[in-house]
């Protein structure tokens, strides 16, 4: 899987914005650090699939869909640092 498109990045970085300014959350950074952020999860994520899904027990490495794990970890993730556990 590749990194994301240019403009599929500008879209996380616009929604990753707008989500900030609706919660009227302070953002110790400016849109262009915000928008280099971006740009290292992305490259992050893609250096780091392999990894991930090696970590994963074998029943869920082969019988899980590529999107069926970017959703488990999106959950996890969100379950750790958004939601404060």
């Amino acid at each position: 899987m590749a990194v994301l498109s240019e403009s599929d990045r500008v879209s996380v970085w616009a929604e990753d914005m707008r989500d900030i300014s609706n919660i009227r959350e302070v953002c110790a950074i400016n849109k262009i650090d915000l928008r280099a952020a971006v740009n290292a999860t992305d490259d992050w994520v893609d250096a780091n699939q392999a990894a991930f899904n090696a970590a994963l027990p074998l029943a869920a490495r082969n019988g899980l869909t590529t999107s069926q794990k970017a959703r488990l970890l999106t959950y996890v993730v969100a379950k750790r640092f958004l939601m404060g556990v």
